[in-house]
């Protein structure tokens, strides 16, 4: 019996969200021969990357965030308010064709500025079952409680959504602390552990097309996506400026969405060093951070993933800023052992990072912490839609019936 997946994801900025979906999707098809994923995203590069079999996509018009947290159109002369319009009638329509035995949606419960909500009461209609994947730490309590009242998202909790999948473990984040949330709600919450990869030895072989790498081992910086990552590559770049006798040569990949001319800046800087090459991007950077001595990177949930998953040392420099998200992850990898932090708000001075980067390949590994389930994430995705897909499409109950 063939079955059918559709994952959405807003993907207004940065790889993280495009990424999770991805591998979620590729774990699904690979569990169930019978089974096909469609993922709906708005990610300006989501054609970069390279998909499996029964994997496809549609990309909706892609929206950017601004510095004052609103929104934008990316490429077309259109208003904000159009804009969303067109992404709400793709994915109505799309989900409509596509008719999915299961949706499920990635952390916006009702996608970005209310674009899924007519999508999820359609489906709903149909007796499809509705799952809300959230990441293990969504932000500062105070501030979640305030963004969810203004986008009426208890209310999808309450009346949509059959399941809610955390992608991560209750004893180290719960995504909704702080939050008013009635018990029944609660009970729909599944905590998955996070969402290993299955590299395996296939990391070290797979392409790479960027400019040699060193020989002997070298240390991978990556921002993710890129966008904010401009601090983070000036401070490093800054460590092997003045510590010229550093022992590890740096590979640095700037992210899709790093400002091309502060690459151009930053470019011009290493070419002068004889320790550091560079590049823009790398669909399959798994390659790069499987065959580094440790990783330098900001704190998004899927560079987390994929340092347990590729078991590396790493010196994470997580953002505050908007969100406190990843200064949150960070913070508890640390208290762990799983990685060391430096806190982004102390001032950047280059002699801190060169130190840390000395002392960074002698870090333990990842794997030396013993967290049982930590890394069962995809495996319990696959088990949790097993079982939503093969009961099949079921009348959905009122909210009081399902209260009560």
């Amino acid at each position: 019996m063939t079955k059918r997946v559709l994952i959405y994801s807003h993907d207004t900025f940065g790889l993280g969200h495009l990424r999770r979906c991805q591998a979620i999707a590729h774990s699904l098809v690979g569990a169930d021969a019978e089974t096909s994923v469609l993922i709906l995203s708005g990610s300006p590069i989501i054609g970069s990357f390279d998909y499996r079999n029964r994997v496809d996509f549609v990309r909706v018009p892609g929206v950017i965030k601004l510095s004052d947290g609103d929104y934008t159109a990316l490429s077309l002369k259109m208003s904000l308010e159009e804009t969303l319009a067109l992404r709400a009638s793709i994915i109505r329509h799309t989900a409509d064709a596509f008719d999915p035995d299961l949706f499920i949606v990635d952390k916006e419960p009702l996608g970005l500025r209310g674009e899924v909500g007519e999508t999820l009461a359609m489906l709903k209609q149909r007796g499809v079952p509705l799952v809300l994947g959230l990441r293990d730490v969504m932000d500062d309590p105070d501030l979640l409680i305030e963004e969810w009242q203004r986008k009426n998202a208890m209310p999808a909790l309450n009346e949509l959504y059959d399941q809610m999948w955390v992608y991560g473990l209750a004893h180290i984040c719960d995504p909704l602390a702080g939050l008013d949330v009635p018990s029944f709600v609660r009970r729909r919450m599944v905590y998955t552990g996070y969402l290993g990869r299955h590299y395996g030895a296939a990391a070290n072989a797979a392409p790479y097309d960027g400019p040699p790498l060193p020989r002997d081992g070298y240390i991978l910086v990556t921002p993710g996506g890129g966008g904010d990552g401009a601090e983070l590559v000036d401070w490093v770049l800054g460590a092997y400026e003045t510590d010229a006798a550093l022992p590890y040569p740096a590979v640095i990949v700037y992210g899709p969405f790093l400002d091309a001319d502060r690459q151009a800046a930053f470019r011009a800087r290493a070419a002068r060093l004889h320790n550091v090459s560079t590049l823009t991007f790398d669909s399959r950077p798994e390659a790069l951070m499987a065959n580094a001595l440790g990783v330098v990177a900001k704190g998004g949930y899927n560079t987390f993933c994929e340092l347990l998953a590729l078991d590396r040392r790493a010196l994470v420099v997580p953002r505050k800023r908007p969100r406190l998200e990843q200064f949150i992850r960070t913070s508890r990898a640390e208290e762990l052992g799983l990685v060391r932090m430096l806190d982004p708000d102390q001032p950047k001075d280059p002699q801190v990072m060169a130190t840390a980067l000395r002392h960074l390949p002698q870090q333990p590994r990842p794997s030396e912490v013993v967290v049982p389930g930590l890394l069962d994430g995809l495996a319990n995705v696959n088990r949790l839609a097993a079982r939503l897909l093969t009961r099949g499409r079921v009348p959905r109950l009122h909210l009081a019936e399902q209260a009560g």
